[in-house]
């Protein structure tokens, strides 16, 4: 009987563990912190033996094989121990693809890919297909493989869960862009992070679809060095001799389908949804779906929970929360894609972060900016308008509301991580929209 030890009791860790169990492995799961009750009773349930709060070694030395959570990096020693040892160490997404024969659609990239996920998979269910959605959002690959059997998946896939991978071969595979982010993972090289991202690409045949933006400078660079034998569609705002997917007057155009809609009849704010928009309907029509047929789903298509969602209007200004915005790309996108006059909810954990790209945006359309928690002086540094500081989210929301005018936006876009003042970004996006919902409640 093969042994598969799980290193990591998550969401991937717990559903890899699931699916060794089916499959009439002898598998054990280990995790170095203390695992969360609910995936505690998943192991029980299912009669999986495992630890917390350590790790014996020698049961992974004793494994066939070891299935490792993405946020484990490979660089700590007991997976340096592991490979010198000349043991596999793969990702949940390498293990659950080799017990599914079900089509994959993987999505990766610095920014969108959750919107840009949910959006082909809510497209495809729309059209009849019979598909799952898990990766790096929802529940695991693994867990679904093992509780049922799908026709397809549309994956959620990061830089993580494609580092350990062997054999992943998505039939259509989407990269969305590469911009500057968790580099500490890769030697600080942005080169070795796009590499990462690109592996989504490397078992790809000409028989797959590889959608990219033509309008990414690190993907173009890239694709210069690299020879992807999945069949290329390129996106992006502007149309080129290479567009496959492009927008005109604010219409969504595909060049195998035509014209497909005006974008402003969607529920999506920003250019930076046009260019997921774009990509997912080149996904969908990989797959095989006729998107002209897809115009109500894409009307009916809600923004994801604390990405660029509106969350109401007060005296004439309204209020969007974008709380998932915890970089300077993220916001770049959000100001980009709104039009002014902006009030500009932003700070917490500062992550090294450089404004300089906003500063043109900020001068034509913020008109102020709260800044939550105690890093006003970078941005007094940064930018040239009013800067107010605030250590609640309820006084921010009041303080915005009363420098904003109708037909102002107060726009909650952090660029920053929320540990300072809210347990992570979710709740800091609850708590924004419950201070607006309150104000809206006294009216």
């Amino acid at each position: 009987m093969a042994k598969t030890a799980i290193l990591g009791g998550g969401e991937s860790g717990v559903g890899a563990a699931i699916l060794a169990k089916k499959q009439g492995q002898e598998v054990w799961l280990s995790d170095a912190g203390l695992i969360k009750e609910n995936y505690k009773n998943e192991l029980i349930q299912n009669a999986i033996p495992f630890e917390e709060g350590t790790h014996s070694i020698d049961k992974f030395f004793d494994a066939d094989l070891i299935v490792k959570s993405p946020g484990i990096p490979g660089t700590v020693p007991i997976i340096q121990q592991l490979k010198a040892a000349g043991k596999a160490v793969i990702s949940e997404i390498e293990y659950a693809s080799r017990y599914t024969t079900a089509r994959i659609i993987g999505i990766t990239g610095s920014n969108g890919k959750t919107t840009t996920t949910s959006l082909i998979y809510h497209l495809l269910k729309a059209a009849g297909k019979d598909v799952g959605l898990g990766g790096n959002i929802g529940q695991s690959f693994a867990l679904q493989v093992a509780m049922e059997k799908r026709e397809g998946y549309v994956l959620e896939i990061s830089s993580f869960q494609l580092d350990d991978i062997e054999t992943f071969r998505p039939d259509v595979a989407v990269l969305l862009n590469i911009t500057p982010d968790h580099l500490d993972r890769y030697s600080y090289s942005l080169d070795n992070y796009a590499a990462a991202k690109f592996r989504i690409t490397e078992n790809q045949t000409m028989q797959n679809a590889f959608i990219w933006c033509l309008e990414d400078e690190q993907s173009l660079r890239m694709m210069e060095k690299l020879s992807v034998l999945a069949k290329k569609q390129g996106f992006g705002l502007k149309k080129t001799p290479d567009s496959a997917a492009w927008m005109e007057n604010n219409w969504l155009h595909l060049a195998a389908s035509g014209p497909v809609m005006d974008f402003r009849e969607m529920n999506l704010l920003g250019r930076h949804n046009q260019v997921n928009t774009l990509a997912a309907l080149l996904a969908v029509e990989a797959y095989g779906v006729d998107v002209k047929s897809l115009t109500p789903a894409l009307k009916s298509f809600l923004p994801i929970e604390h990405r660029l969602e509106p969350c109401g209007e007060i005296k004439g200004v309204r209020y969007i929360n974008d709380s998932k915005a915890t970089n300077v790309d993220a916001v770049y996108f959000a100001l980009e894609g709104l039009e002014g006059p902006i009030v500009w909810m932003a700070g917490g954990v500062d992550k090294g972060n450089d404004y300089q790209p906003l500063v043109s945006f900020v001068q034509e359309k913020v008109k102020a900016i709260v800044v939550l928690g105690e890093k006003k002086e970078k941005f007094l540094k940064a930018f040239n308008v009013p800067v107010y500081q605030e250590m609640s989210m309820k006084s921010a929301v009041e303080t915005a509301g009363k420098l904003s005018q109708p037909g102002d936006t107060v726009l909650l876009s952090p660029a920053c991580a929320s540990f300072d003042l809210f347990t992570n970004y979710e709740d800091r996006g609850k708590q924004f929209k419950a201070a607006v919902q309150e104000i809206i409640n006294k009216q």
